[in-house]
This record gives C-alpha cells, structure tokens and sequence, in this order.
C-alpha cells in the first residue's frame, strides 16, 4: 500500500518530535539547521544544498565548488517522474540552507517544502521564468503526478536537456547560492561562467553535429527530447509520454511503425533507467538497431564507475543522434 503524504507528514513531525525531546539541550539548534554545515579551508561554513535529481544536482556542484556540500534526494539507477521522498529525505529538505528542483518534473517538491518548514532555507525552481513546452495531453490517472498548462494539457520539463536552456538553469542556480552565501557571490560567479562556457561550447557541438544529417526525425523511449529537437531543427517522435511509464496505445504502437517504415527510421532509442521491451519490441518489427539516448533524469552505476557526467554523456547523446540519423 502506498504511502499518502498525510502519512508521510505525521511520520516526519513524530521524528522531529522525538529528536526534540532526546536533544533538548540543543533544541535551538536543532530548530534551525540541526546539522551544522562544515568548515572550509578560510574557516567559514559550508552550506547544506540539497538538490532532486542529477542535472539539479550536477549544475549545482559545478557552481558551488568547494563552498558547499551537495546531495541530490533520488538515488543513482531510480527514475525521478514516480520517485517520493521518504521520512529521511523530508529532514534532508528541512535542514537544508539550499533547496534546488528542477520544477514540474518533481510533483513531489512544493508539498515536501511546504511539510518540511524552514523560513531560513532558500529555494531555487531552476526552470522558472523559462518558457514551457506543453508536452501533449495527460494520460488518465497522470493527474495529480504534474503541473498543467491548461486543462488537460501538461508541461514538459526536460529542459535540462537543451544545452541552451541548461546555461539559464545554471545562473538560477548561481542567484540562489549567491543568495543564500552572498560572502562567496564572486567565486559563484566565477564558477558559474565556467561552467557556462562548457555549456556553450556543447550548443555549438550539437549545432555542427546536427546542421547536416540526411534525416530529421528520430524515435525515442519517451518525450524528453522536445526542447532539445526544437532547438536543432529535429524531431522527437516518442513512444511514451512526459513520464517513461506511461504504456503506448497499441494503435500508438501502430501509428510509430507506420512512421519510422515512410521516413527510413532505422535505430529506435532506449534508456538506461527503464526497462527498453517496447522499444525492443518496435525494433524488431522494422528489423532497425537500438541504441541508448539519455534523458539524464539519473547516473547508472556504470556511469558513476566511469565517472562520466552531463556534458560527456551530452556528447554520447550527439554522437548516437549522428550515426542514427545519417542512416
């Protein structure tokens, strides 16, 4: 049976409770920041960042530097579109002097926010003020799992996933640590812009990668890939919905043989995180290869033993577009 967040809130509030009453000479403290944040070499204190998921968690790393401890709340190999946080996770985000999400793609963040209160805390929504995609109509039962447009139309926020968009996402990141540690604001800067840099120099990889192929339309696990097509002149046509678990109608199923036969698709793309039977089974059908295409919604093992990171799985992800789309 599934944990309700009303569950989930009592069992937070009986865990704060009883840390209360066990610490009370430390009651001051454990009100506000419980876990104090860790020197650094010039004798100032880190501050606690907690992020959602990876490219929260990577953008955020790379402009903290060494000025804070980062974590992101879903785990390496879990998908993020049906991940909740558990009792642990809540104290996580109530302790945190940082609190970076993507926006949308977490259903799970503003009630977790608004459970877990801290008024000192600062929190960064990376994709706002950053014109959404609608991402097509909501599937039944997706209906409290995201944010809408409009009625029945839903948001796509995979904007991470646009190297453009990405740079924006960084320099929210930067407001809020400037924010939240205004005595490193130069070094945030600093880091930012370098990161930055990296970021434009992957746009413009993608733009001479992309700017020649023979075909335009490539076939995905789900539609992740919106803003990253619409940037480069592509397009995504995808299997599942916004969230990967979404099943395809088997007239869906259909309809992407009919279009990958007529516009000579011959590689149908995977992800490390879901389980690729779909993809494996419209393959085989067209008799065209597989090969993986990375939302970057979280690491694999693999990618964490070969410490790859999102602009050098970015640049596995042109590659595989190349060689697909030159076919």
């Amino acid at each position: 049976m599934k944990t309700t967040w009303v569950q989930k809130s009592l069992l937070f509030t009986a865990v704060s409770v009883a840390l209360l009453s066990g610490c009370s000479t430390n009651t001051a403290q454990i009100s506000n920041n419980s876990v104090a944040p860790s020197p650094t070499g010039d004798g100032s204190k880190k501050l606690k960042v907690v992020t959602t998921f990876y490219p929260m968690y990577e953008f955020t790393k790379q402009v903290a530097g060494e000025h804070a401890d980062v974590i992101a709340l879903v785990p390496a190999g879990a998908e993020p579109h049906d991940w909740e946080p558990s009792a642990k996770d809540m104290a996580q985000v109530k302790d945190a002097n940082l609190f970076v999400y993507n926006g949308v793609v977490e259903s799970w963040a503003k009630k977790a926010l608004e459970s877990a209160v801290n008024d000192k805390r600062v929190v960064v929504e990376a994709s706002k003020g950053i014109e959404l995609m609608e991402g097509g109509h909501e599937e039944e039962g997706d209906h409290e799992d995201h944010e809408h447009a409009h009625d029945d139309k839903i948001l796509d926020p995979h904007v991470w996933l646009d190297p453009v968009l990405a740079q924006k996402e960084v320099e929210a990141i930067q407001a809020g640590l400037t924010q939240a540690d205004p005595l490193h604001a130069e070094d945030y800067k600093k880091n930012a812009s370098a990161y930055i840099a990296k970021l434009k120099q992957l746009d413009e990889d993608f733009k001479a990668g992309l700017k020649e192929v023979k075909h335009r339309d490539f076939v995905t696990q789900h539609a992740a890939f919106g803003y990253l097509a619409k940037n480069y002149g592509l397009k995504q046509i995808p299997i599942a919905g916004l969230s990967p678990e979404q099943e395809p109608s088997p007239e869906k199923m259909a309809n992407i043989i009919k279009f990958s036969k007529e516009n000579q698709v011959k590689t149908i793309f995977f992800e490390t995180l879901v389980d690729p039977k779909i993809a494996n089974t419209i393959a085989k059908e067209l008799g065209a290869k597989t090969d993986v295409l990375n939302p970057l919604e979280g690491l694999t093992d693999d990618d964490k033993k070969n410490k790859l990171e999102y602009i050098a799985i970015m640049k596995k992800n042109l590659e595989a577009l190349k060689k697909a789309l030159n076919e």
